[in-house]
């Protein structure tokens, strides 16, 4: 078996990336791999840290914004490009150490040769690879050209960086993309070939059961038994689309709505009193450079008068104590939750999703591109916002159609009151789920990839 190392901007976080890090890394393990994490900022992860490959670090942020954003903090761009490979010498050498320090056989590259938040490193890896001659697998979540995020570089010095090493093309160099969509236009962009590998879960785990640590998490946050909570999972950040989940919670907490749920009951014996409120939680961190959004949705919020919880300082990827306080897992935020909002408008693949259905939870969602070209065909039963976006309001954020919007919130009534029909489509989708895109699926991946890396005659091992 070979010695792997896994290598980001960051692990141990519970971003779709640093998730999907958590996932491989399991599943190589399981293969009889060594496996290595390396990273500009560890969290609760062991592994090799290089700090410069974080990509919110004050010079590479810099970086960054003079490469997508505006060509401004430089006198020229020989000032410019010096300073980049100057980092980027700092990040090889720092690389070179892990390989050699770790004996690695293979480097998996997540997202840095991809998304551009930090060029330099995407410069040192590819040096790296080509200089040491290890072979590389290149895991593609998001791309820098994708929409609604899309960044073009701002100058000669940016374009050419950019064609050379997000992504590079060599033999030495496995590509995996997470959808069929960014599949087919790589090669249009960069003339190379990829293998799509979706994102997995595990469907075998016991991690959404009610024990004594979380039963008490509904009351912390001043959520009451009988409030129906209404789960955003998801990081705050803009093209997740949250005020989509504002607007159906609102709309769930008017009078016709409530007097259904009054009138029924929720699925699990629980009345629905006069008392009762209809809550949305939130339990991502602020993307950095999220905040003015952040404020909109608060004002949105205020203005709507939604029931709403900003969670995100109680939750890990794993439980731990502070002081005394019970930080919880993101996987204890689906045991309070009564229905997930998924209303992202664009996602490379989309690890929420196959959380909510692992946690046999109903979710609404915004039929996001990948979501229409790759996931829908397998038959998911979902409350659906639609795939339009009508309008942007005075705030700045994204409307779907009223209908839409009610039209969504009279699903979500009927799976909050009738159980057979809540326990039939959370079942299916569940089985569908555990079918498709399991752990044991990608094992069969991986097995396929690795295999084929070290099969290939022109990387000398």
């Amino acid at each position: 078996m070979s010695t792997i190392g896994i290598c980001h901007y960051k692990v141990g976080d519970t971003d779709g990336v640093s998730l999907e890090i958590d996932k491989w890394a399991q599943v190589l393990h399981w293969m009889g791999h060594d496996v290595h994490l390396c990273a500009g900022l560890l969290t609760d992860r062991e592994g090799f840290l290089i700090e410069e490959l974080y990509h919110h670090r004050r010079d590479v942020e810099r970086i960054t914004r003079n490469a997508f954003c505006e060509f401004s903090d430089y006198e020229s761009e020989a000032d410019f490009e010096e300073e980049i490979l100057a980092l980027s010498e700092r990040i090889a050498r720092r690389v070179r150490a892990f390989i050699d320090a770790s004996s690695i056989d293979l480097l998996v590259i997540d997202n840095v040769w991809s998304i551009g938040a930090n060029l330099p490193a995407a410069i040192a890896f590819t040096k790296v690879i080509r200089e040491c001659r290890v072979p590389a697998v290149a895991h593609h979540h998001d791309f820098y050209w994708e929409e609604p995020r899309g960044m073009t570089p701002s100058c000669g010095i940016a374009r050419t960086l950019a064609r050379e090493h997000l992504p590079p093309k060599d033999p030495l160099i496995t590509h995996v993309v997470i959808n069929s969509l960014a599949q087919r236009e790589l090669p249009k962009r960069s003339g190379i070939d990829s293998r799509v590998i979706p994102n997995v879960f595990d469907f075998s785990g016991d991690c959404w059961v009610f024990d004594a640590y979380n039963r008490g998490f509904r009351r912390s946050i001043d959520v009451n038994e009988n409030d129906v909570v209404v789960l955003q999972a998801t990081r705050v950040l803009e093209r997740k689309g949250i005020e989509l989940a504002i607007d159906l919670v609102k709309e769930l907490d008017e009078s016709r709505n409530r007097t259904a749920l009054q009138r029924a009951g929720l699925y699990d014996g629980r009345r629905f009193d006069p008392n009762s409120r209809i809550v949305l939680v939130l339990a991502g961190y602020v993307e950095d450079g999220s905040e003015d959004y952040l404020q909109r949705l608060k004002r949105k919020i205020e203005r709507e008068r939604v029931e709403a919880r900003f969670i995100a300082d109680r939750v890990r990827s794993t439980r731990e104590e502070i002081d005394g306080s019970r930080v919880y897992s993101l996987w204890d935020c689906y045991t309070m939750a009564d229905l997930v909002a998924y209303p992202s408008l664009f996602e490379g693949w989309g690890n929420q999703f196959l959380e909510a259905i692992c946690a046999r939870l109903p979710i609404a969602l915004f039929e996001y591109p990948v979501y229409r070209e790759d996931i829908q065909e397998q038959g998911f039963e979902v409350i659906s916002f639609g795939r339009e976006v009508n309008e942007v309001d005075d705030l700045g954020l994204v409307c779907v159609s009223e209908q839409a919007i009610r039209r969504a919130a009279r699903q979500a009534v009927e799976v909050l009151t009738d159980s057979s029909l809540r326990q039939r489509m959370t079942e299916h989708n569940f089985q569908l789920g555990r079918n498709h895109y399991s752990l044991e699926s990608l094992e069969r991946y991986l097995t396929a990839i690795v295999g084929s890396v070290f099969n290939e005659p022109n990387l000398n091992h």
